[in-house]
């Protein structure tokens, strides 16, 4: 009977949970997987809501499944991964009941914030030109709208988490996480990994209007985030008094899984959002002002930027534009109907170009997104291409921002890619030319549950090093290499045309958001 280790991985995602067995070779030996339906609701336009407690009955089914079909398996199990998308708050009351639902990330709602931060405050932010994203950031911190919407929430919020803390609660009793998985709108100090020592007086953290006795306490990197209760036990099937490891965020458990551990490769995430991420030992914002953050491994920090619609958008393309065909882009398990898609449209789409800002930026808070380029011969084809393209582009606009921030560091050469999009072998080839960069793709698209599993796997002393660790767990499996013409086509394009987008539609975006406010 093989005896060697194995670790359970949780992975939410804003589509689905997943639930997996992993073992010290990469290997996944079985999994479970949940779809939500709905995914969240939307009670106004822009708002994207859901009830956590129903991701977590979710979770029930899919570990019921695994853990009664691979009982022999799970007597391997060392410990338990968890992982989750981001910057998605939960408000909890004094006895721990969630007050409303969660607010998620892919949310647009924005506060007023009629009142203005004391006029020092403001003054060093307008010195160093940050004033007018922090006016926007201040807008989009969902605890600001509260208190200007929803009072009575505000008054039973004990408890003011990230919905990865709701789900280690309900699954150890302990409101506590890891600095990795907090991301986004809370006053953190990513360097440190710790909150702000005052938010409320903090320059940065008195933006989010979170006192720190609402927030969870944050857990050192030698101590797990608790064990599986005897009630959470009867509610998943997991074995009780089973340890629940330090693990991170989404993103940085999807790089680690890509084995993007320094800064010679970026990662490249194909999801509901899409992301350009690298590893790196040392604090660099990846944009002037705003955060690098905690990677899931120690000592370690992510560069990462987002396009937060990403992936989204193609389901977007295919409800709206699809006519004979409308589907789910990340639950169809075979691209290839799309793939032919785009093999009839060579590249540039004829000249149609897509900005992807079907949702806002973290320093560009008032975009709308925009095509451009339209003809009498321009097809649905057309659009799809474009749209795969435009967001493309603004990865690599945004890898570009990443190197020159790197500076002497910057020793990228090569692109790992996962997420559902990294399933079509025709758009990772179309990465491969936009960005001029080989890209590879690694044993499974489904990373995060993997480098969780390799988090868990160090946590456990399994491993001497995170380097012998991702040499043992990740195996490239296919690489895409660049067409040095098509990338020509890309680079003329992205340099004549699509970075000169933004500035000249800045004006016009911030009209339409206002506009659309009113």
């Amino acid at each position: 009977m093989d005896k060697s280790p194995l670790i359970l991985a949780i992975d939410f995602g804003t589509q689905s949970v997943r639930v997996s067995l992993i073992d010290k070779k990469g290997d996944c030996l079985d999994f479970e997987k949940e779809t939500y339906e709905p995914a969240y609701y939307s009670p106004k336009p822009g708002f994207a809501e859901m009830d956590p407690s129903i991701y977590f009955d979710y979770l029930c089914k899919a570990t019921h499944r695994l853990v009664e079909k691979c009982a022999e398996e799970m007597s391997r199990v060392k410990g338990i991964v968890l992982d989750c998308f981001r910057d998605s708050a939960v408000m909890l009351d004094k006895d721990r009941n969630v007050v409303r639902p969660a607010v998620l990330w892919l949310d647009s709602r924005m506060a007023k914030c009629e009142k203005k931060l004391p006029l020092i405050r403001r003054a060093i932010f307008k010195i160093v030109g940050m004033d007018y994203v922090v006016k926007m950031n201040r807008r989009r911190t969902v605890m600001n709208w509260m208190i200007e919407n929803e009072p009575e929430s505000v008054a039973k919020c004990d408890k003011y988490v990230s919905v990865s803390t709701y789900f280690i609660y309900r699954l150890t009793g302990q409101l506590q996480d890891s600095a990795g998985s907090y991301t986004g709108h809370y006053p953190m100090d990513y360097k440190k990994g710790k909150w702000d020592k005052n938010p409320a007086t903090h320059l940065t953290g008195s933006v989010f209007s979170i006192r720190k006795d609402q927030l969870c306490r944050i857990v050192e990197p030698n101590e797990s985030l608790g064990k599986i209760t005897k009630e959470a036990s009867e509610l998943t099937g997991l074995p009780e008094g089973m340890e629940i490891l330090l693990s991170g965020s989404d993103k940085s458990c999807e790089t680690l899984g890509d084995g993007v551990i320094d800064s010679t490769m970026a990662s490249i995430s194909l999801g509901t959002a899409c992301s350009v991420e690298t590893t790196t030992k040392k604090y660099i914002s990846p944009i002037p002002f705003l955060p690098c953050y905690r990677s899931v491994v120690e000592g370690d920090f992510n560069m990462d930027i987002q396009v937060y619609r990403g992936f989204w958008m193609m389901n977007w393309f295919l409800k709206e534009f699809a006519a004979e065909k409308v589907d789910d882009f990340f639950k169809d398990p075979e691209p290839q109907d799309y793939d032919s898609m785009l093999e009839s449209i060579p590249p540039g789409s004829g000249g149609l170009l897509l900005q992807p800002y079907w949702g806002s930026l973290l320093d560009r808070p008032q975009v709308r997104g925009a095509i451009i380029g339209f003809n009498d011969s321009t097809t649905r084809a057309h659009i799809y291409r474009s749209l795969l393209e435009g967001i493309g582009f603004e990865l690599y606009a945004s890898l570009n921002g990443i190197r020159k921030r790197l500076g002497k560091l910057d020793k990228i050469q090569s692109l790992r890619v996962s997420g559902g999009g990294a399933k079509s072998d025709e758009i990772c080839q179309m990465f491969a030319d936009i960005f001029g960069l080989p890209v590879t793709r690694v044993q499974s698209v489904e990373t995060s549950s993997l480098g969780a599993s390799i988090a868990g796997f160090l946590r456990l002393g399994e491993f001497a090093s995170t380097e012998e660790a991702v040499k043992a767990m990740v195996h490239p499996q296919k690489t895409f290499e660049p067409n040095m013409e098509n990338h020509a086509i890309y680079e003329d394009l992205f340099k004549n045309g699509y970075s000169k987008l933004y500035p000249q539609l800045k004006g016009v975006y911030a009209y339409l958001y206002n506009w659309s406010q009113k």
